[in-house]
């Protein structure tokens, strides 16, 4: 009686394993999902910069020369 007592307590454990594992694996797919629509939106995000970074290059290569400062001689 004892061994089955044990092998009950074993097969209790084996089952509580599958069902963390199988959560565990739900998790990992959501958290999978999260980090892709991340990815996306960093990668929409860095593309975004860029653009903006080259108009205000091109603005800044739009603005005149400003005139060299002379110091006062006194």
């Amino acid at each position: 009686m004892a061994n089955q007592n044990h092998i009950d307590q074993i097969a209790e454990r084996v089952e509580r394993l599958l069902v963390r594992y199988a959560e565990l694996q739900r998790t990992n797919v959501l958290l999978t999902n999260q980090v892709d629509g991340l990815t996306q939106e960093r990668d929409a995000l860095k593309s975004r910069l860029s653009a903006a970074r080259a108009r205000v290059d091109a603005l800044l290569d739009r603005l005149p020369e400003a005139p060299a400062v002379q110091k006062d001689p006194s």
